[in-house]
């Protein structure tokens, strides 16, 4: 079960990527939407890092 999250987390941090150089590309890129996005990719960055290492993260 623990590589179909990495697999899934992955997936959607390439999908991210994919989404923000879309946005960059466009003649007047949406700025609220990149924040988000961007936001987004590293939170998942962040999962994939503790799922790899075999730790929960810590939430407050």
């Amino acid at each position: 079960m623990h590589h179909i999250r990495l697999y899934r987390l992955r997936n959607e941090h390439r999908w991210l990527d994919h989404e923000i150089r879309r946005e960059e590309r466009r003649g007047h890129p949406d700025i609220e939407r990149l924040r988000e996005l961007k936001r987004r990719k590293l939170a998942v960055k962040d999962q994939i890092f503790f799922a790899e290492a075999g730790l929960s993260p810590v939430r407050f």
